[in-house]
């Protein structure tokens, strides 16, 4: 039996005190772990449970992009219920794919997303309008395809050459709609899908058989891959694969889903700001924050995103100027903690931040130790550490995951609330 996250925190957060309210709460299942621990000669709960994993089969296909160290839709959605009401604001700072805004807007909440990475608003702004399939359709039969066309880089060892020619036809379209300033939400639309559908290790994806989406190895590490499996790259017909992506993200869509991405959509704020200087947003604004930062010293999300920077002409050397990527946890924690100022002014009075982290070096470090004293010392409270115990999956054994304690492969929250 699991915590029924129907039973709404804001129904009652009135009649109790806050940190005993969410400490029942979280530590009210039976099958819920209890751990005190001890930081800054203070003590500190973690509630260990499977919180919202066992419904994750429930997320609506919308989300369905892949990005590297993301969390799963069922994350903020959880908070989200759990910590909001309708229409109020929900941010995140690092916000990658834009799962968190995306269900914010699923939910009916205003969102404010931000990402110093403009990959960011590319993979997340076209899924807030939905396009009628048959539109993109059109769309696509309309954008002409040159022959022999190759890249100015050396993309032999993912595409076979007939793909290389359709994938830099339709870079050479976007980018000529987009100079003209007559981009339009269609073309967004295939923008984002072709961006998605650049590499990954399946037939439904341009290139020949690589790593996962949410990474696109460098080209010397390609060939390796190619010579090793004995393959090279087969023709993909790539308008076919927009269009087959495009009705699998939108499969179980309902028109009243639509409606609200769209409504929240247009309200909603991109920004492409460090996390640590956001001044178009307000003092007092954000009811809930919900985000993870840049991992410490595990992604190196420049390399991770080469291919998609180069189809979307953004410089990749540019960005990785200024994504934070610390090998030094105490550098690390100094960045934080600049955040944590910021996302100080912004919280409202009674609004909270829940910020997921993972583990380093095997879990011989807890990032979420560090955190909870940066959080306290930018005036939040600190209500406890919420960890999602999941049960991996083959795939996850296939990949070499064999304890739920390493790497970032269990859900830590820390959930803060400010006075």
């Amino acid at each position: 039996m699991y915590i029924d996250e129907s039973n709404h925190i804001i129904e009652y957060l009135t009649n109790f005190k806050v940190n005993r309210t969410i400490t029942d709460y979280f530590g009210g299942s039976k099958n819920t772990i209890i751990e005190e621990i001890t930081i800054n000669n203070k003590k500190y709960y973690r509630y260990i449970n499977e919180f919202w994993t066992s419904k994750q089969r429930q997320a609506s296909s919308i989300h369905e992009i892949s990005y590297r160290a993301c969390f799963k839709p069922q994350l903020p959605s959880f908070f989200i219920k759990l910590l909001t009401t309708s229409e109020q604001v929900v941010y995140d700072p690092f916000s990658g794919r834009g799962t968190t805004v995306i269900e914010a807007g699923l939910l009916n909440r205003k969102f404010i997303s931000n990402d110093i990475n403009p990959l960011s608003k590319i993979l997340a702004y076209p899924r807030f309008f939905i396009p009628k399939i048959s539109d993109i359709k059109k769309r696509l039969d309309k954008i002409p395809i040159y022959k022999n066309l190759r890249a100015e880089i050396d993309l032999s060892m993912f595409y076979h050459p007939d793909t290389e020619s359709e994938i830099v036809s339709l870079k050479n379209y976007l980018e000529e709609r987009r100079s003209r300033n007559e981009e339009d939400l269609i073309d967004m639309w295939i923008r984002m899908v072709a961006t998605n559908r650049l590499t990954g290790h399946s037939k439904g994806f341009f290139s020949v058989y690589t790593l996962p989406p949410n990474q696109a190895v460098l080209p010397e590490r390609q060939i390796k891959i190619n010579k090793k499996l004995n393959q090279k790259p087969e023709y993909r017909n790539t308008k076919q694969l927009i269009l087959k992506k495009s009705y699998s993200l939108i499969r179980n869509i309902t028109d009243g889903q639509k409606k609200l991405l769209e409504k929240a959509g247009k309200n909603g704020i991109f920004l492409e700001n460090d996390a640590r200087n956001t001044p178009e947003i307000d003092n007092d604004s954000v009811k809930l924050t919900v985000t993870s930062p840049p991992f410490l010293d595990v992604v190196q999300y420049h390399n991770d995103n080469w291919l998609r920077c180069w189809f979307n002409s953004i410089d990749i050397k540019e960005i990785s100027k200024k994504i934070t990527m610390e090998r030094n946890l105490e550098k690390w924690c100094d960045f934080i903690k600049d955040v944590f100022k910021e996302l100080y002014r912004i919280t409202q009075e009674n609004g909270w931040v829940a910020f997921e982290v993972g583990d380093i070096k095997k879990g011989k470090i807890k990032l979420d130790e560090y955190i909870v004293p940066i959080g306290v010392e930018a005036g939040f409270k600190c209500i406890g550490i919420i960890i999602n115990y999941q049960k991996f999956t083959k795939t996850s054994n296939i990949w070499g995951i064999k304890n739920m304690n390493y790497g970032t492969n269990t859900n830590r929250i820390i959930l803060f609330y400010k006075n």
